[in-house]
């Protein structure tokens, strides 16, 4: 099958993410429609050697497309996506409808079945929901798991491009001596040296709205509605790459080589071994999940302790949505 496809949002970090990643995964695009916001008309962007021209938001007509990719906030996609799914199959990366009961929420090595239940509309999950649910999946056939515990350590990219500039301006601000904070910043807090406990705002239970992502669309996605996990998310200085330290317990002892094994053998993980780990450095522009430091807890031995890191740009986001599309081929 051969698609008309468009991609809404085409200027963003994620937007062009997913134009590189339909281009080196040989989509089989016939037509690319590239669209944003009217501060972009004009601009052009190179796809398979040709210079493609952004369109405006508001003049898309859907159903000149089979397949519309949405990289845009929330609000726009819940403006725009009843009227495109009418006419196209859509793929969401906002997190709009991620948890609407009809609206399939997937990551492909985990749960590709839930696209068969699609009604135009597939969600693609939080960036950082998808690494630690690629390393969580394989492991639950060990072993019932009885808690997990992560601390995501999220890259500046996370939040736009206005944050990685903000970034940049602030260390080099770092380099030449000035300390002081910024009069203002796309972040809740200066970044450049800095590390920020709080990614998007605090709920009355304390946790932050994207440590309520990482937990509910976890239990979505593993269709285990109460499935035992608690995250703690953190702003790091650092441009691209999410990091997470994730402690599992499970309801018998599971050795470290059980796990290494189940790791290897599931798809889209790399695992590191003898004294090897993965760093954001590491990880650019790949489209695996990487897993390293696996280990017992000292004091449990039915807890393992592991590091994750994926380019949140890439699996986090770009390469998990067309992995969608490719799914939805084959149907």
């Amino acid at each position: 099958m051969i698609m008309k496809v468009a991609v809404i949002g085409a200027t963003g970090l994620v937007g062009k993410k997913i134009i590189e990643v339909l281009d080196q995964r040989k989509f089989p695009v016939t037509e690319l429609n590239l669209f944003a916001s009217e501060k972009s008309l004009g601009e052009k962007v190179l796809f398979q050697e040709k210079e493609i021209e952004i369109g405006i938001l508001s003049a898309i007509d859907f159903s000149k497309f089979d397949l519309a990719f949405f990289a845009v906030d929330d609000k726009i996609s819940k403006e725009y996506i009843p009227k495109a799914q009418k006419h196209c199959i859509v793929i969401d990366k906002s997190q709009a409808f991620r948890l609407d009961k009809d609206v399939p929420l997937v990551v492909p090595e985990v749960n590709p079945f839930a696209c068969l239940k699609h009604k135009n509309l597939i969600a693609s999950p939080n960036c950082s929901t998808i690494q630690l649910v690629v390393v969580i999946a394989p492991l639950r056939k060990l072993a019932k798991i009885n808690y997990v515990t992560v601390t995501s350590l999220q890259s500046v990219s996370g939040a736009g491009s206005f944050a990685l500039e903000q970034l940049q301006y602030e260390i080099e601000k770092i380099a030449v001596g000035e300390t002081e904070k910024p009069e203002s910043t796309p972040l809740l807090q200066p970044i450049g040296a800095n590390l920020i406990p709080q990614i998007g705002e605090f709920g009355k239970d304390g946790y932050t709205s994207e440590e309520r992502k990482i937990i509910l669309e976890t239990r979505k996605i593993l269709n285990e509605p109460e499935f035992p996990i608690s995250a703690t998310c953190v702003r790091v200085p650092v441009f691209v790459g999410h990091c997470q330290v994730v402690d599992i317990t499970f309801d018998r002892k599971v050795t470290v080589a059980e796990v290494q094994k189940a790791l290897t053998k599931a798809p889209g993980i790399k695992v590191y071994t003898d004294g090897q780990y993965p760093m954001p450095i590491d990880v650019l522009d790949k489209d695996d999940v990487f897993v390293g430091r696996i280990r017992h807890h000292l004091s449990d031995e039915q807890r393992i302790s592991l590091w994750i890191v994926a380019d949140n740009l890439r699996k986090g986001a770009a390469t998990n949505a067309v992995q969608i599309a490719e799914l939805v081929l084959k149907q």
